[in-house]
């Protein structure tokens, strides 16, 4: 599961298909240096996004993947 304090880059890393979600949110975080020590609540703050809604849109998508 994905939660608002795993690193954006640690997101990447564990699920490609999040880059483009994130595109579509706001987020270019793909080729963004400050994902490597940013929190994903810490990007969504920054974008004007809410950081809880962000992480259950990411967590309902993968989950519709796996299931």
């Amino acid at each position: 599961m994905i939660s608002k304090d795993m690193k954006v880059s640690q997101l990447l890393k564990e699920y490609e298909e999040a880059g483009p979600l994130l595109a579509q949110a706001g987020l270019a975080c793909v080729g963004c240096a400050a994902a490597e020590g940013e929190t994903i609540e810490e990007a969504a703050l920054e974008h004007g996004l809410d950081p809880v809604l962000l992480v259950r849109k990411l967590n309902l998508h993968l989950l519709h993947q796996i299931g």
